[in-house]
């Protein structure tokens, strides 16, 4: 039984794991594009839009208040 919980405390560190070298890497792609202040209000203007529009579509599909 100790084997199977020390198995499954792994899960989340790979988890964690995972998910920063999700962002390092993204974050490596998008990093030239920061050093050209047209660019980077570019890509400031679309990350906000993409918030915008899974937090607007979030609230119409769990009905939580008028769009």
């Amino acid at each position: 039984m100790k084997d199977f919980w020390e198995n499954v405390s792994r899960y989340p560190r790979y988890f964690i794991t995972f998910t920063l070298g999700i962002f390092f890497s993204i974050f490596g792609w998008l990093k030239p594009l920061l050093k050209n202040p047209v660019s980077a209000i570019a890509l400031l203007g679309i990350v906000l839009g993409g918030g915008v529009f899974v937090l607007l579509t979030l609230r119409g599909m769990l009905g939580l208040g008028g769009v």
